[in-house]
């Protein structure tokens, strides 16, 4: 506003006066407009510069806090060891006191300090052979910790061989199953099913492979399939083999071949390990035969498909774990 104004009475002074007077008002304008630039620069710099000030005012404030707190904790130090160093001289007085009393004191006086003496000692003692005792006990601890250590480390090393032993197991069933499945892969889809469970494999065999109905006589399709699974197991000396004869829950009619199906199952077993071992090297120790019965039912007998699928022979392989038992052994 100040500046139009300026402008203004230039205007009308300029009308009014020769133009040499207004060229030398005109260069005081500049002059001072270039002056007020310059003033308005150097204020700005002293604002920067009055910031700078004011931010090192404030970190010197900060510092001047910390070195009155600091001195102040210092003085709170120098208070706390006057009191104890006054405390020692306190106590030091007490006990030159008493120290010249025992010099001066009486004999009763002295005897009587001299039987403390002689009871702190006789308490020094005692606790002297406790602490003896508990150095016994803590190297017989240490013996008995070393000892369990010991014997930790060898139940580790036991632990390691038996978990390698078991993995060798599970191979050893996966590369069985492999080569049953391959050796019979022929006779899938005829009530052959061949499958892994709890570390064994099963080879389970549905009556109409094997055997007519009520009989125990093998008919030849189902001879084929345990010839070939003979010839797997004679190569593979460490499986033992169960074999397994199950019925369902329809009562046999005794005759005089067979009496019931305890005598049917086991019968069925005992013919299946037969042609197992029938011109084969199969050693007869590997081999268990068993009747399970009506007793161990795939499926509830509520149905036929039921009770054909319950009506089976299993052959039971499982590893021989001679190994492992050793170590179980001397755990």
């Amino acid at each position: 506003m100040k500046f139009k104004i300026s402008l203004l009475l230039i205007i009308l002074i300029s009308s009014c006066v020769p133009q040499k007077e207004f060229k030398k008002v005109q260069k005081k304008k500049e002059k001072c407009i270039s002056a007020k630039e310059e003033l308005k620069e150097e204020n700005r710099t002293i604002e920067i510069e009055n910031k700078e000030l004011r931010s090192k005012l404030g970190v010197l404030k900060k510092k001047n806090n910390r070195l009155q707190e600091d001195s102040l904790q210092r003085a709170r130090r120098i208070t706390f060891y006057q009191r104890k160093n006054q405390e020692l001289k306190d106590k030091y007085a007490d006990l030159k006191e008493t120290q010249e009393k025992l010099l001066k004191g009486t004999s009763r006086e002295t005897k009587e300090l001299l039987s403390e003496v002689q009871n702190t000692q006789e308490k020094l003692q005692q606790r002297e052979d406790r602490l003896r005792k508990m150095e016994d006990n803590l190297k017989a601890k240490k013996q008995n910790l070393s000892q369990l250590k010991s014997e930790l480390e060898q139940k580790s090393e036991r632990l390691v061989e038996l978990e390698r032993i078991l993995n060798q197991k599970d191979s050893l069933v996966k590369a069985i199953r492999e080569k049953v499945n391959n050796a019979l892969l022929g006779f899938k889809g005829e009530g052959l099913n061949v499958h892994k469970k709890n570390g064994k494999v099963y080879v389970s065999l549905d009556e109409k492979l094997l055997f007519p109905s009520g009989s125990t006589v093998i008919d030849q399709r189902g001879k084929q399939a345990l010839k070939k699974l003979a010839t797997v197991l004679e190569r593979n000396r460490d499986i033992n083999i169960m074999v397994e004869g199950h019925t369902d829950n329809v009562p046999y009619i005794s005759d005089e071949a067979i009496k019931d199906n305890w005598d049917l199952s086991v019968k069925r077993a005992t013919a299946v390990v037969r042609i197992l071992m029938n011109n084969s090297s199969i050693d007869g120790e590997r081999i268990i035969a068993a009747g399970r019965s009506k007793y161990l039912p795939l499926e509830p007998n509520e149905s036929k498909e039921a009770k054909r699928k319950n009506r089976r022979t299993e052959i039971i392989l499982t590893p021989k774990l001679g190994e492992l038992l050793q170590i179980l052994n001397k755990n």
